[in-house]
């Protein structure tokens, strides 16, 4: 092992293999390596500046025991970077320490000449690089020890109920609902961004933690010390960037339903609402507006006066966000101008489409500026240009037909070795251009994002969810780990996505206890595909704004009497925390808090905050306990330390221990902070 002092920085050198470990904001380090003769200059996540460390770098000689019981001296390499430090010793295993206390150590099973636990024949080593047959990337298999007891959190938002990820295998991919953002926070006081958008996956095994990624030119990870999970979210958002501060005239209500046909539907929605007395702060109209998809434009045939429509929509202090898909289809009159010009996703083999719903579509490729170029042109002549506000960015991850990563191909790179970024750089289309303008913040809805997607206007939803209460809880969830990964403006479909019966007393409740628990969390936006599909669709063609199916109505008042009553009720609610919530978003534009926090983010040192999945806090006031049960009207609730007002009737109970209370259909269990 040949080691090397470079400033502020430790390489080293061995079989081949060049590593690199450096001072990268404060109690941080970034450790990247590679089998080539030198690094890509590539930021992907860390796309910040990080402050300015000065780092101590040694090399000194150490006492080793060897095979035939003699000591024998071997060099260890040491990089100090405040209250974070790396060794790495003679055969290459990299150990962390915070404050000289270890948090992390690369998993090694290979001999060394020494008499350790890692002396064994099972030529395992940390990072195992293997040559993709017929390319020049890499394989990357990266192992670390595990830590007894430790609990992981983050990671983005994955469909699978589990809060703590210990013991957890994740698919480091986007899909439909499941969004990659690998940043996880320990319970040993770390954070680590695996920063490669490559597909692969992680285990946070018992055994051993193991990060795998399919194809790459170098591995990168960037790792902190904090004492507390807000101290590691500053750090992790010093160095990937904040979400801006969020527009306070899109902090009530969102409305929306899959989907409004026509701009005369749209317009009826909006005065019902303001004949109701209630402010909607921007409606959304969903997909198939359009002609065919790729053309990116409204069917005028429905949309006659777009302009027209969105000017009487701003009268009234709405703002109006329409959907905007990356799929092209053959029929659209940008298919062929784009596919000319290789603006679209490749196939390594087989048919050129990536995309099958509702048409043989192929998606953009955003890797590509000329593509995003493009596509802008096209969305600020037909939208933009008549006010449109914001873009609804579906399907952002793309949504393939097949998720057969080995087969796509972007600008340049493959999908196996960038696609996580494809959703930020979906983003970008849009972002880039419309942040220039300087119209004021950008805010566009996605339904996915990556690490770093906060600093680009994104607010991500969860996706195309069922409509049970299973879901339900696994939303709340996935918020949750979504904040721990960064990203605080998220949301859900209100409800649940997919609906067969809307007249169904058991969705109805479960539609109160979601929407009671949305009121609480970043932004309040209803939507929903909602059943029986008995609406006859206003056209006989097989194309354009009036032949695709219509759901039910979505609006507050679509679900009877009383539940409007309910839902009027949460919506003052919403309204009146108006100054609070905006405080919310301060922070998270200071400091990367998100809105919705796990309980251990403000009580991390009561142990039990650290297995709660089931509530949460809304900031740091409000301790907000959902409903995930179909009738069931009281629940138990656990009160950190300090003293809590139960929002329903001022009651005050005093914190470290578990209350229960009532939860009637029209309330959801809240407790102040006093």
């Amino acid at each position: 092992m040949l080691f090397i002092v470079d400033d502020n920085a430790l390489v080293a050198k061995h079989n081949g293999e060049t590593l690199r470990i450096e001072a990268w904001g404060k109690d941080s380090l970034r450790v990247r390596a590679t089998m080539f003769p030198e690094f890509k200059d590539l930021e992907w996540a860390l796309s910040e500046k990080p402050t300015e460390c000065k780092a101590k770098v040694s090399v000194a000689k150490e006492d080793h025991w060897v095979g035939d019981g003699t000591i024998d001296q071997r060099e260890i390499a040491t990089i100090t970077n405040g209250r974070i430090k790396a060794t790495v010793n003679f055969a290459g295993i990299i150990t962390f320490y915070k404050d000289d206390k270890q948090i992390l150590r690369e998993y090694f099973r290979s001999y060394d000449g020494t008499l350790s636990r890692s002396s064994r024949c099972l030529k395992l080593v940390s990072r195992e690089w293997k040559g993709v047959i017929g390319g020049r990337n890499y394989k990357l298999n990266m192992k670390f020890e595990p830590n007894p007891g430790e609990k992981i959190f983050g990671m983005g938002q994955y469909q699978d109920g589990c809060f703590d990820l210990k013991g957890c295998t994740l698919e480091l991919a986007q899909r439909n609902s499941q969004i990659s953002v690998p940043f996880m926070t320990s319970s040993y006081g770390y954070g680590m961004l695996w920063n490669n958008p490559a597909i692969g996956r992680v285990t946070f095994g018992n055994n051993y933690t193991e990060w795998i990624t399919e194809s790459t030119t170098q591995m990168d990870y960037w790792i902190t010390a904090g004492d507390t999970p807000k101290d590691i979210m500053k750090s992790y958002t010093d160095v990937t960037g904040r979400a801006p501060m969020f527009p306070e005239d899109l902090m009530g209500l969102w409305q929306c339903k899959l989907r409004y046909r026509t701009q005369d539907e749209v317009l009826e929605i909006a005065h019902a609402y303001e004949k109701e007395g209630i402010k909607i702060d921007q409606i959304v109209i969903d997909f198939f507006h359009w002609t065919v998809q790729g053309d990116w434009k409204f069917d005028t045939k429905y949309w006659p006066d777009p302009k027209a429509m969105v000017d009487e929509l701003h009268s009234m202090g709405i703002k109006v966000i329409v959907s905007i898909w990356p799929s092209v289809d053959r029929k659209s009159e940008n298919f062929g101008p784009m596919m000319e010009q290789g603006l679209l996703i490749k196939t390594e083999r087989g048919a050129a489409q990536t995309y099958d719903y509702q048409g043989d579509c192929v998606e953009i490729d955003p890797f590509n500026p000329k593509t995003r170029e493009y596509v802008w042109n096209v969305c600020k002549k037909n939208y933009y240009d008549y006010g449109i506000d914001a873009f609804w960015l579906d399907n952002s991850e793309p949504d393939y037909g097949v998720y057969d990563f080995d087969n796509y191909r972007y600008y340049d790179c493959s999908a196996l070795e960038c696609s996580n970024l494809y959703p930020q750089m979906y983003s970008r289309v849009f972002y880039d251009p419309m942040s220039k303008m300087g119209k004021g913040t950008v805010v566009n809805l996605l339904r996915c994002g990556w690490a770093g997607s906060q600093k680009y206007g994104n607010v991500i939803w969860s996706g195309d969810v069922p409509s049970t209460f299973e879901a339900f809880k696994d939303q709340v969830i996935c918020g949750l780990n979504m904040g721990m990964a960064g990203i605080p403006w998220w949301t859900s479909d209100i409800g649940g996505f997919m609906t067969d019966d809307v007249n169904d007393p058991k969705f109805r409740q479960l539609l109160i206890r979601w929407y009671q628990f949305a009121v609480y969390s970043a932004v309040l936006r209803m939507h929903g595909d909602r059943g029986p599909y008995n609406i006859p669709p206003l056209d006989t063609r097989d194309w354009g704004g009036g032949y695709l199916h219509t759901g039910q109505p979505n609006e507050l008042w679509s679900y009877g009497e009383d539940n409007y009553r309910i839902m009027k009720d949460y919506y003052d609610i919403r309204i009146s925390m108006h100054d609070y919530i905006k405080k919310l978003y301060e922070e998270a534009s200071t400091d990367g808090s998100p809105l919705i926090r796990t309980m251990f983010y403000e009580f991390p040192e009561d142990e039990k905050c650290w297995e709660l999945d089931d509530q949460y806090m809304f900031g740091d006031k409000y301790l907000v306990a959902p409903i995930f049960e179909l009738d069931r009207y009281e629940r138990e609730v656990y009160l950190p330390e300090g003293n809590w007002e139960l929002t329903k009737d001022g009651s005050v109970y005093q914190g470290n221990t578990t209350v229960k209370v009532d939860a009637p259909i029209e309330y959801m269990p809240v407790f102040k902070r006093v």
